[in-house]
């Protein structure tokens, strides 16, 4: 195991407190398997709507101290108590190093946690360590990644859930462009994800969850790689098996 990670295993005890979570296909395996083993600097957590990965990786956010909603452990706003109990009863392997930076960051509350660096920063300068310029002032993509780029400085743990949800392919791209300079800065990440450009990153691991387990699995044996390339190599037939169109009618476009 990498004595290098901040975050070396994750592992689930006696349910605390259960609730709709324990029900998870990704929790389930968990609780069977006993604990997951992170060997790399990047993880990424695949599966389909409704399998737990967002779930579990709220789960891992709330039980290292960051705020389940997004943002630092200092971040301590809340909109809505919608996050499971799961936490509760998860046990976090730690290496030994503390890292010195960290961000829970999802695509779906980020204007919650925009508004709240505008909240603090009202009280005590807080815009610089994020651009200089308002999160709400830029659009979706624009803010996601400013935040990325100027508010992780490395030596950190960085949890993202979804965050094609805010980005483009080219911002996407930029992400990966942001998350090998911090690797290299000696940061680690857990990235709940569907993008087949970020799970391209080079030496990650990937953990598909499902109705089978939690699988390790090589990046071009993904459904995500899988039926990106199935579409491109032939949009004519996916289509038409899709949407009962024939080829003529695709050629029309």
């Amino acid at each position: 195991m990498n004595d290098a990670l901040y975050l070396r295993a994750v592992g689930i005890a006696v349910a605390v407190q259960p609730d709709y979570s324990f029900s998870l296909p990704a929790v389930r395996a968990l609780a069977r398997m006993g604990r997951l083993r992170l060997e790399k600097p990047v993880t990424f957590l695949v599966g389909e709507n409704g399998t737990g990965k967002s779930t579990l990786l709220e789960a891992i956010a709330a039980a290292w101290g960051f705020n389940p909603e997004s943002g630092t452990r200092n971040f301590r706003f809340s909109t809505a108590r919608t996050h499971a109990e799961l936490y509760r009863s998860l046990v976090l392997q730690r290496g030994p190093r503390r890292p010195r930076d960290g961000f829970f960051l999802r695509a779906e509350s980020f204007y919650n946690v925009a508004t709240e660096i505008d909240r603090l920063d009202e009280i005590a300068p807080l815009k610089g360590a994020y651009g200089g310029r308002s999160l709400h002032e830029q659009s979706h993509g624009e803010s996601f990644l400013a935040l990325v780029l100027n508010r992780f400085s490395g030596s950190g743990l960085y949890l993202l859930d979804e965050p094609e949800a805010a980005l483009s392919p080219t911002r996407q791209l930029a992400l990966l462009a942001a998350l090998d300079g911090l690797v290299r800065k000696n940061s680690q990440f857990l990235i709940a994800t569907h993008s087949p450009l970020l799970l391209a990153y080079p030496n990650a691991e990937i953990f598909v969850l499902s109705e089978r387990g939690i699988e390790k699995t090589p990046y071009r044996q993904t459904e995500p790689y899988l039926l990106t390339k199935r579409f491109l190599e032939a949009p004519k037939r996916m289509l038409n098996e899709l949407l009962g169109t024939e080829e003529e009618a695709f050629e029309a476009r």
